[in-house]
């Protein structure tokens, strides 16, 4: 069979021999490999910044949203009584919108040698030392007297307090987080405390089992400088010196001499900025106050409980 030749063009020239040969890829050269993983590599860093960032961000929003219904207004004074078995003293309103209690009257100062029967332990309220203990993300490594720890509530400060002896392992340093770098907010250890966890802030109290328990930063939200419970919202938390060397605490009941909550046993008046000042006047040498304002024998007042108080804890009627 003859060989059919192939058609020539306009030029003269046969298309077949004209035809470009395909370049050949050298094996050589191959795929970027490096550069494909190098990219790879940097979205994958890229993916996880951005899912370690929306997860933070995602954490903050939703603490901040479990706080919320915490945060003191005008139209909510106290909302730390919406949190489950706390402790909140009696209290009226007083003529400048705050809120004052008549179990717990400010700016009654005893000295360094007095004693307070508190109503409560630890206490979280009443007459207290004139000096105040350093309030602001101390944590205190020893148990200290209880009427210089008293004093920084007065300021809207939140002192938080644990049992050395039965606080679960890492609770410890999770407080600890929670009050280092802070401002009025501290931490000390409270021995024969009836819990392992407590939580003092003026008039009020919590006492919770573990580190954990969300009642906590509830707690802080609501009454750490309330401007409407705190009697000194915004007064001085510092005090230099103070936690080198703090005043030993002690353990034994205060005894019959002690100053009463109303005040009973002090000799002098004493102010100090007070807002919150409902009744805060201390009374004459010898005479109690009652929740009314009547003068009673300071014999009547009921004798101070010892320091390992019961563990209920209640909700007072506002």
């Amino acid at each position: 069979m003859n060989e059919v030749e192939a058609p020539m063009m306009a030029s003269g020239k046969n298309a077949k021999k004209s035809r470009s040969v395909a370049p050949v890829v050298s094996r050589r050269q191959g795929l970027p490999w490096l550069t494909i993983g190098a990219v790879v590599v940097v979205l994958l860093l890229v993916g996880g910044i951005f899912t370690v960032v929306y997860s933070k961000k995602q954490s903050n929003d939703n603490a901040a949203a479990a706080v919320a219904p915490f945060i003191p207004s005008a139209t909510d004074k106290d909302p730390s009584t919406k949190i489950t078995g706390i402790y909140a003293g009696k209290s009226t309103v007083a003529a400048n919108g705050t809120l004052s209690f008549t179990e717990y009257k400010a700016a009654l100062h005893v000295d360094a040698t007095q004693r307070v029967a508190y109503d409560r332990y630890p206490p979280v309220g009443g007459p207290h030392d004139a000096e105040w203990a350093d309030c602001n993300g101390d944590v205190y490594t020893v148990a200290v007297r209880n009427e210089n720890m008293v004093h920084p509530l007065e300021h809207g400060a939140v002192w938080i307090t644990y049992n050395p002896t039965t606080i679960a392992s890492g609770d410890l340093d999770k407080l600890k987080a929670l009050v280092t770098g802070k401002t009025y907010i501290f931490l000390s250890p409270y021995p024969n405390l009836d819990s392992p966890i407590s939580l003092q802030a003026w008039a009020h109290q919590l006492k919770v089992t573990s580190a954990d328990d969300v009642r906590i930063k509830q707690f802080i939200t609501a009454l750490q400088q309330n401007t409407y419970i705190a009697p000194e919202p915004g007064g001085n938390c510092d005090q230099p010196g103070f936690a080198a060397s703090p005043p030993a605490f002690v353990a034994t009941a205060p005894g019959a001499g002690a100053i009463q909550m109303n005040g009973a046993g002090l000799t002098a008046v004493t102010t100090e900025g007070i807002v919150n000042a409902g009744g805060s006047s201390a009374p004459s040498s010898g005479a109690a106050v009652s929740g009314s304002g009547a003068a009673t024998s300071a014999a009547a007042v009921p004798a101070p409980p010892s320091p390992a108080v019961s563990s209920a804890v209640t909700s007072s009627s506002k």
